[in-house]
């Protein structure tokens, strides 16, 4: 990934935060036989500094088959993202010398993954990631409330993915790199348009 260091993000607490608030990441794996890539949810979690991810595929879905225990794989987490208008910039009427532009938030995590057929370690991770997702509903779903031979049915069509990280990148593109006329001016423009979540990394990480 192109990475100026003005938009670096180093401190991994951030970049699992991301993950955990975006957790549908791209599963990106290559072989001899080519280059596969799929959206997955993962959970994260993090044991002795290190990072680790938990899915699970169809087992119809090719790419467990590619990967392999050990392969080594890229997974990529898209935090918030938005078109930035040149019409918020100062500068845009002190000069007019401006272009369109995105901003946005992101997670490359490389490590070795681990195939995981195994139903106990899948019931875990499915009991886990749902309990993840349905935690904040007023009635919240359970795994338990399906019937269990459903429930040995469904684990049967899946297969486990553990990956540890052995790299994370994290870019936060957010117009760090504007005057503070124009860092203040993009804040404004977001927050009026709605755009919270990008209006307060701005804020933040253009020091406003």
């Amino acid at each position: 990934m192109y990475l100026p260091e003005l938009f670096a993000e180093t401190d991994e607490d951030v970049m699992r935060a991301l993950i955990a608030a975006h957790p549908l990441g791209l599963l990106i794996s290559a072989s001899e036989t080519g280059v596969q890539a799929n959206p997955v949810p993962f959970l994260v979690s993090a044991d002795n500094g290190v990072t680790r991810l938990r899915a699970h595929l169809a087992r119809a879905n090719p790419q467990w088959r590619h990967i392999g225990d050990g392969a080594s794989v890229l997974v990529v987490f898209q935090g918030s993202d938005t078109y930035i208008t040149p019409s918020w910039y100062q500068s845009k009427t002190e000069h007019g010398k401006v272009v369109p532009t995105w901003n946005y938030a992101m997670v490359q995590a490389r490590g070795a993954a681990t195939v995981r057929p195994d139903p106990d370690w899948l019931i875990g991770q499915v009991e886990d990631l749902t309990e993840r997702h349905e935690a904040d509903r007023p009635d919240p779903w359970k795994v338990g409330d399906a019937p269990e031979r459903f429930i040995e049915i469904q684990l049967r069509g899946i297969v486990g993915l553990e990956i540890e990280v052995s790299a994370m990148a994290g870019k936060w593109k957010v117009s760090q790199n504007r005057p503070e006329g124009d860092r203040k001016g993009v804040h404004a423009g977001l927050s009026g348009d709605g755009e919270t979540d990008m209006a307060e990394l701005v804020r933040r990480y253009g020091g406003l």
